[in-house]
């Protein structure tokens, strides 16, 4: 038993297939989807491969976390699982918090008791 669709409902569907694939056009245009075409699906810190459902964990990671900042050369992107994508960008906002101390600079102290202020005082009077 054959039904017909009505002409309504077949409109229908071939506006769902037409937005469908504008909008999978316009998803090949963001930055993941030339980032996934120009570089193997392999993680650049751990290695791991991926594939089919899998690639879904691969993300684009901006080397210099400005995610306005997608040259079409890719130079600032690079492929990262989502644990050493997480983990990078942890690493950058401990570094931004915990600043290293350069030499000839201070970091700025959290609390004001310098315990060892007076050492070198100290130790010059037990001599």
């Amino acid at each position: 038993m054959t039904s017909k669709k009505p002409p309504s409902e077949i409109e229908g569907q071939s506006k769902i297939v037409a937005e469908a694939r504008q909008s999978r056009s316009q998803r090949e245009k963001t930055y993941r989807e030339k980032a996934l075409k120009m570089y193997p699906w392999v993680c650049a810190r751990c290695g791991r491969e991926f594939s089919g459902k899998k690639l879904r964990e691969l993300t684009v990671h901006h080397r210099d976390h400005n995610h306005d900042y997608n040259p079409p050369d890719g130079s600032n992107w690079e492929l990262l699982c989502l644990y050493c994508h997480d983990n990078e960008h942890s690493r950058h906002e401990d570094s931004a918090t915990y600043s290293e101390v350069t030499p000839g600079g201070e970091q700025a102290s959290s609390g004001s008791f310098k315990p060892f202020a007076d050492l070198e005082a100290l130790l010059k009077n037990k001599k």
